[in-house]
């Protein structure tokens, strides 16, 4: 079945005045459908043409757009369908009611030509985002051939105050690739957990506005982590079960993959324990756009939904100042926290470090002795008063962090985003990090995975892996560039590393080379000098590898021990479990996103089908939804094919 959408405009342009400067406005807004089913689409990006202004359909699949101009040419864009520029007729015009069909067949057009030549041509059209820009109803009916798009945002030309142009300047932290280690010189490899998210749904975000996302945004982990997978639940007092598998690699058949998996216990809602929350939400210039405080907002109340009598909620804004809105207040006056968010306006530069002072100093005074005590900081990072270069920012969250309150880490918005600055806060404050493009990721975070969000079950929770050269020459951790740790630092209590939550799942992958196999990625060294050589070659018992794990409760200041062994004798890629499947399409794509120089014979095609073949129970639709971005990304990336006939 072709996907269509069905954009109706239900009013479009209404005039009223801001302020006192009789500064005129439009009103443009509508609602989206998926025309077959006639269901509304939530989550579909509506933007004007050339401009920062734009709008996510809510719930009901509705927008509003305030425009300064009374005639628009808006973009529509959502994963799965193909994205429409078209014109928004002005005030008086009858209502719009668009059909948009995904073109997967090829077609035939006579096309003129330069100096009245015509040619016969055959455009194979994909369903791409790539593809609906050609239809940039330059030509009417007939599709040109477009240019893979690169890292473009949006907002490059954002009006400012003085009228200037606003550029990009989102900002990502250099990701250097971890390398091959061989065995011989480097058998442990020791890392943190990080059970956040937030780099897949900026990728989407990208993906969804018809671009590549940068590099450096591609986190694989954090796309890997960003599923839930199927590991059984926790037996006795331990907080979470560890899973291995051993598998062949598909990016590079000569070598295997090993795949561990960690399981949070899951508590019922009922019976987690009470939370003390203060929302700490940047209400800067920077935040005044629909995809921003508007989103927010919404995303807030429906955390607020979640909340129960024994639960607190305050609220912290800041700006060019900071300031209480809500003192702590019982969970079930939800129309009490409703009303204060409502009333959050934008406005003022951004003195983050004083908010963050501000809200941490606003939980301590309602600590909850055994309860969930946590900041949920709200902001796209634009950070410019007092406080606010890394360094500092990063320092008072470590102080804060001793308190035992925790911190969550939401970011919003695009073009200012400040990627790097959320992911150092959620580090160090012993946090995690989601980036919310949309309602329905909102949803996700806040909703679906509330207790994996919001309730710690263990801290400082880190990984050591012990090799046997007798079955493994080199290895490769994918991913968790930013969360290695030295060998010497697993059995360091004071130690800082990840924190897991209720229900949560943590994925690793590690890319290994057998032992006996040549390899390009391990390089000679030359022999020691003053150095016994080992005169054994590893110990020949079937065991691949050692898992060691070490976590702390949530309270408790000294960790606990967990092993686990995995064997050397592995499954073919086929017969593997949909866990092993499933993660390695995530992390091929990711490889290619990268450009990785690990990624082998890796492929659009290979990681496509890997995914059909382990989509397996996908009651949320979030594996239907990657396979259709995956398709996207293919087609971003792959050129349209023109032939002559």
């Amino acid at each position: 079945m072709k996907q269509t959408l069905s954009v109706i405009i239900l009013s479009v342009c209404s005039l009223f005045y801001l302020n006192a400067q009789n500064a005129k406005t439009f009103i443009l807004e509508g609602s989206v459908f998926e025309f077959d089913s006639g269901e509304s689409l939530i989550g579909a990006n509506i933007q004007i043409k050339d401009g920062s202004i734009g709008a996510i359909t809510d719930l009901d699949g509705s927008f509003r757009i305030s425009s300064p101009d009374s005639c628009a040419v808006l973009v529509i864009s959502m994963v799965g369908y193909t994205t429409q520029t078209l014109p928004l007729y002005c005030s008086g015009a009858s209502p719009l009611e668009i059909h948009l069909e995904s073109p997967i067949e090829v077609l035939e057009e006579e096309i003129t030509m330069s100096n009245s030549r015509r040619e016969r041509k055959k455009i194979a059209l994909f369903r791409s985002n790539k593809a609906s820009q050609a239809y940039d109803m330059v030509s009417p009916g007939y599709p040109v051939t477009a240019s893979p798009v690169p890292y473009q945002s949006t907002m490059q030309h954002q009006p400012k105050g003085d009228g200037g142009i606003r550029h990009n300047t989102e900002d990502y932290s250099v990701i250097a690739e971890n390398q091959f280690l061989g065995v011989r010189q480097e058998p442990l490899s020791t890392f943190s957990i990080d059970v956040d998210a937030a780099a897949y749904s900026n990728i989407r975000r990208f993906v969804n506005n018809g671009a590549l996302p940068p590099k450096d945004a591609v986190r694989i982990e954090e796309m890997v982590n960003y599923f839930q997978y199927d590991y059984p639940q926790p037996k006795g007092d331990v907080p979470f079960s560890v899973n291995t598998e051993l598998s062949d690699c598909p990016w590079n058949p000569a070598h295997q993959l090993i795949h561990i998996g960690l399981q949070g216990k899951a508590i019922p809602t009922e019976d987690l324990p009470a939370s003390n929350l203060v929302f700490l939400i940047d209400v800067s210039g920077s935040m005044d756009a629909p995809n921003k405080l508007q989103l927010l907002k919404s995303s807030f109340k429906l955390l607020t939904d979640q909340m129960r009598p024994k639960d607190k909620v305050g609220i912290v804004v800041y700006a060019s100042a900071s300031g209480v809105v809500l003192n702590p207040t019982a969970g079930n006056k939800k129309s009490d926290i409703i009303d204060a968010l409502n009333k959050l306006q934008a406005g003022g530069s951004t003195a983050g470090g004083a908010g963050i002072e501000l809200a941490y100093k606003l939980a301590q005074e309602h600590f909850i002795e055994g309860g969930n005590n946590r900041v949920i900081l709200a902001t796209d990072g634009d950070f410019n008063v007092g406080n606010s270069s890394d360094a500092e920012l990063v320092r008072m969250i470590e102080e804060k962090r001793k308190s035992g309150i925790y911190l969550t880490v939401l970011g919003f918005g695009m073009g200012n985003y400040k990627d790097n600055k959320m992911q150092e806060l959620a580090k160090h404050g012993n946090g995690n990090h989601a980036y919310i493009d949309n309602i329905e990721e909102a949803r996700k975070v806040l909703v679906s995975e509330f207790g994996g969000t919001m309730f710690t079950i263990a801290k400082d929770v880190k990984l050591q892996l012990e090799f046997n050269p007798a079955y493994v020459a080199g290895y490769r951790l994918i991913g968790y560039e930013n969360r290695l740790l030295q060998n010497e630092d697993f059995n360091d209590d004071k130690k800082d590393a990840g924190e897991m939550g209720a229900g949560h799942t943590v994925t690793a992958l590690y890319e290994i080379i057998p032992a006996g196999t040549e390899s390009a990625f391990l390089k000679d060294v030359d022999g020691l000098k003053y150095q016994e050589t080992p005169k054994n070659k590893g110990v020949k018992n079937q065991e691949l590898m050692t898992v060691k794990l070490r976590y702390k409760l949530p309270n408790a200041q000294k960790s606990q021990l967990l092993q686990e062994v995995l064997k050397s004798k592995g499954s073919s890629l086929e017969e593997s479990s949909d866990n092993v499947r499933w993660s390695a399409a995530v992390a091929e794509l990711g490889l290619l996103l990268r450009s990785s120089e690990f990624k082998g014979e890796a492929s659009f095609e290979q990681a496509l089908e890997l995914a059909k073949s382990a989509k397996g129970n996908d009651e949320e639709g979030y594996r239907a939804e990657f396979i259709r971005m995956l398709k996207s990304i293919r087609d971003l990336t792959e050129p349209i094919s023109v032939e002559k006939d």
